[in-house]
């Protein structure tokens, strides 16, 4: 992660500054924005003229109609409060701009929302006078669909087995991605690389890292960004885990440190290990290890998450996502990687909500630190080719291999559980919804393996 930038969107001292630049900028509404537990954005249209009651009020929405945040049909009203410092332009939608709110009920901060949660976890950071800063690399699909109704690449001649940086990928999707990146930039979200990545029509943009809360806010907007860009040039893009069986799938990996305002607390050139991590860095990672198969289900919280997460080899002869539980050096084949100094946790997928995937980091990682955990000797090899045996002799573990296993992880995990409070159990109950769901589902694989068969 290169130096900070500092956030080029402007910073208000009252309402009525905001309002002004907001007209002056040609802005007719502003976006009261917030995720639900899904991490999906979720917004209302506030004339520029009432910004004042967003911030104070709120934006007022139905709970019931919104995903995971414990409201019942009888209950009282989610407002959605805004963040002064957060506004910022919409680039590609002329006369909006958005603001990040969070979940108030009955004047007082919803446990139930993924941004209040994370704010608590951060808090005990803050407490120790840390700072958790992350750098969120989204991978995604570009798509269209065909004549005949299949997704397939946005370019037809994206079709080499191995296209990672594949020149003629990057160049023919280039109106898309300038606009995209040119969109970021023009809000203080500094994009300094873009790369054809290892499947077709798989693209990464990389901007800089800051702190988790606004880490997470950037990834949003990005989302937002990458998906009405994508539908006003009639094309998908998508964050799907594994949208083609046979190809690598969309990770979300999250680079981690902590500072105290003065410099880098992961960060040890003396490390006698050679990972350049201080004893605190250790510990936090010793965390992430330990709550490893808890961590899965929020980091990849699909069904389609685990069709990413498996042991094997795809088309291009790569796979990127991590199956096993270790870390090393510069090991892509291990769940955190350690690039220098800070780690890189490789779990998360794009169906992650950025917000409540971080909370559960901090406490996994906060709970190593108070521990004083050891993460044991680092994995420098292609742990893909080790034999079960090999691994088990290493006390390597499998994360969950699929999203049940990963929901039992959960349950069980008491440390992770007990830190998300309520939203644990809203997010449990859902998930157990959803991998029913699936297992009821008869798939076309099944009707040609079995219709005829007996």
């Amino acid at each position: 992660m290169s130096a900070l930038i500092s956030d080029a969107a402007p910073r208000f001292a009252s309402v009525e500054a905001a309002q002004r630049y907001l007209t002056d900028n040609g802005v007719r509404h502003v976006l009261a924005q917030f995720v639900d537990i899904h991490g999906v954005a979720k917004a209302k249209a506030v004339p520029v003229a009432h910004l004042n009651s967003v911030l104070t009020d709120g934006a007022g929405f139905a709970g019931f109609a919104i995903w995971g945040v414990g409201i019942e049909p009888h209950g009282p009203d989610f407002m959605a409060v805004g963040d002064l410092s957060t506004i910022s332009l919409v680039p590609w939608q002329p006369g909006m701009a958005r603001i990040v709110c969070e979940g108030n009920v009955n004047g007082e901060p919803w446990p139930y929302d993924s941004r209040v949660m994370l704010r608590t976890q951060l808090d005990r950071l803050a407490q120790k006078g840390w700072t958790l800063f992350t750098g969120l690399e989204p991978e995604f699909s570009l798509l269209k669909r065909t004549a005949e109704g299949r997704i397939t690449p946005c370019d037809p001649s994206d079709g080499l087995a191995k296209p990672c940086y594949d020149y003629k990928g990057l160049s023919r999707t280039r109106a898309y991605l300038e606009k995209l990146s040119d969109s970021l930039r023009s809000v203080g979200i500094d994009v300094y690389q873009i790369d054809h990545e290892d499947a077709n029509g798989q693209f990464e943009i990389n901007y800089t890292y800051t702190d988790a809360l606004t880490s997470c806010d950037h990834y949003v907007f990005f989302k937002m960004a990458a998906s009405e860009i994508a539908n006003e040039m009639g094309l998908i893009c998508s964050f799907m885990p594994k949208p083609f069986a046979h190809l690598p799938g969309n990770g979300m990996h999250m680079h981690l440190s902590i500072g105290d305002g003065k410099r880098n607390l992961f960060c040890d050139p003396g490390d006698a290990r050679g990972m350049e991590l201080s004893q605190l860095a250790y510990h936090f990672l010793g965390g992430l290890l330990a709550h490893a198969p808890a961590l899965t289900a929020l980091c990849a919280p699909t069904v389609n998450s685990y069709k990413r997460l498996v042991v094997g080899r795809s088309l291009t002869g790569a796979t990127w996502a991590p199956a096993y539980i270790a870390y090393g050096d510069n090991n892509r084949s291990s769940m955190v990687r350690i690039p220098k100094g800070r780690l890189e946790l490789r779990l998360p997928d794009g169906s992650a909500n950025p917000y409540l995937a971080t909370a559960a980091v901090v406490a996994a990682g906060l709970d190593g630190v108070e521990r004083k955990l050891d993460p044991g000797a680092p994995h420098n090899v292609n742990l893909y080719e080790w034999s079960d045996a090999q691994l088990k002799e290493a006390g390597i573990g499998l994360l969950p291999q699929n999203l049940n296993a990963a929901l039992d992880a959960l349950e069980a995990d008491e440390v992770i559980k007990g830190a998300l409070g309520p939203l644990a159990g809203e997010f449990l109950k859902l998930k157990r919804m959803e991998w029913v769901e699936y297992m009821r589902h008869v798939s076309d694989w099944e009707v040609k393996s079995y219709l005829e068969f007996f």
